[in-house]
């Protein structure tokens, strides 16, 4: 590679697409406020909206908080669960959107932010111009299981399908389709974030090149 771009990886612990990205020649970073979990000297460990504006050509925000934002955590904002008031639920709601839109009116000229279809109560706390997110599923990219994932991309081309795998039907093959499922089955416990938020490999790849590439062609223009 002649070229290599800035990217910045929000929102990322385990340093799956920061690695994708840097095995092509980037100079990449992730960012969390919390450690990497692969020891890394390029993530940096604060929050993502104090290092926005450092000069990028790419921002990929992984799993900015997203608990109040989605449809399945609706149902919170009016039963919190215990040990939260209705006040504190609907605070984080607020907290979530208000970091979303930050990334999302970053200075930076390609931008995905990974997140699941939200509802409408974020939505309205959501930039106006926000479109519809690409949803994919990491069996696209050669990886068996399920998991819907939401982008939205603004200056990066929706992702293409590399390896796509046929899934299962619960009702021929319930096995398989049990193992497919192991995200949404995770237990309760202190990691269930981690293994729900987890980025695939296949999926980081294909990122990582087809949204790499664009980005390349377009700096060279």
């Amino acid at each position: 590679m002649t070229q290599s771009l800035r990217i910045l990886i929000g929102c990322e612990t385990s340093g799956v697409m920061r690695r994708a990205f840097a095995a092509r020649g980037h100079d990449v970073w992730s960012c969390d406020l919390l450690p990497s979990e692969d020891g890394s000297n390029r993530h940096i460990t604060g929050d993502i909206r104090d290092h926005l504006n450092d000069g990028w050509d790419l921002l990929a925000v992984m799993h900015p908080p997203c608990t109040r934002l989605c449809n399945s955590g609706v149902r919170w904002l009016h039963v919190p669960p215990r040990g939260k008031t209705r006040a504190q639920m609907w605070a984080e709601l607020d907290e979530g959107a208000a970091l979303f839109a930050a990334c999302w009116h970053a200075q930076v000229p390609r931008i995905a932010i990974e997140n699941p279809v939200m509802h409408r109560h974020a939505r309205e706390r959501l930039p106006a111009d926000l479109p519809r997110p690409q949803i994919v599923q990491p069996w696209w990219f050669g990886e068996p299981f399920f998991k819907a994932t939401g982008f939205y991309l603004r200056g990066l081309p929706a992702l293409q399908a590399t390896h796509r795998l046929t899934p299962p039907r619960r009702a021929t093959d319930p096995q398989s389709h049990a193992a497919w499922s192991a995200i949404h089955r995770a237990p309760p416990g202190p990691d269930r974030w981690k293994i729900r938020s987890r980025t695939f490999e296949g999926l980081a790849a294909a990122a990582a090149d087809q949204w790499g590439a664009h980005a390349l062609q377009a700096v060279a223009a």
